[in-house]
């Protein structure tokens, strides 16, 4: 939509919040701390109408509470999370529909990083907003879930159209690619992407599915099966996942 405004919130050291602005509404994605969130609406004049959350953990959510204070926003996350999340106005499952700024939001399951992560994908938008699951040239490390779970879930994300913007929750993109260097080494479209985010020709994210097809290992998993000597895609990303884990 021609109307629809994505403004991307360095927070913390290196987390990513997003601001979604839409039918006169804007809407938070993620709030690892409130300074950087609250300042960014100050800055255009934006009123702040809902937060949607990912995940539990404390540098996604820790903003929450002041920001609610300050703002009067409603809040909306998973209902198998709840219990680990700040109250919720709205308790949502996968496969369901929610809005965000007025915009249809499909509720995904993308579990694996923690059990009952979920991602906002809004079509109007042509984003998905991933949190720690589907990341910029990576994934998140897996600390609930298993790598079956996590294949899974990336195998739901890259089922959306190729054009979607990826905004992933966190900027790992030195170790990140360093790592995708190390398993893709002949990868043009991957060095010419880690020159670009390392010499700030480019933002670390957000990038399309299609960038991160050509270049994030994860989602490479099926190219890069026999040079890692697995006999399917799905052992090859647990392969991967491990790899990455000691690199």
């Amino acid at each position: 939509m021609s109307d629809t405004e994505i403004v991307t919130v360095r927070c913390l050291q290196d987390n990513y919040a997003y601001l979604l602005r839409a039918n006169g509404m804007t809407a938070l994605f993620d709030a690892p701390e409130p300074g950087p969130i609250l300042d960014a609406l100050s800055q255009r004049g934006w009123t702040l109408d809902q937060i949607l959350l990912t995940h539990h953990h404390g540098d996604h959510i820790d903003g929450v509470t002041e920001i609610v204070s300050k703002t009067g926003a409603s809040v909306t996350g998973a209902r198998a999370d709840a219990h680990r999340l700040p109250d919720l106005d709205i308790q949502v499952n996968p496969g369901e529909t929610t809005e965000a700024a007025g915009l249809q939001a499909r509720v995904i399951d993308v579990s694996g990083h923690t059990v009952g992560h979920i991602a906002f994908y809004l079509p109007d938008a042509k984003a998905a907003f991933t949190g720690d699951s589907l990341m910029a040239l990576g994934c998140g490390r897996i600390f609930e879930g298993d790598a079956a779970m996590m294949w899974d879930s990336l195998i739901r994300l890259n089922a959306l159209p190729e054009d979607t913007l990826i905004c992933s929750g966190h900027d790992y993109c030195a170790g990140n690619g360093a790592f995708a260097s190390s398993v893709d080494p002949d990868n043009p479209e991957l060095t010419q992407r880690i020159e670009e985010t390392a010499n700030s020709l480019r933002p670390c994210a957000p990038a399309t599915l299609k960038e991160e097809r050509l270049t994030n290992p994860f989602l490479r998993a099926p190219e890069l099966a026999e040079s890692l000597g697995e006999a399917d895609a799905a052992a090859a990303f647990a392969r991967l996942r491990k790899m990455k884990d000691n690199f």
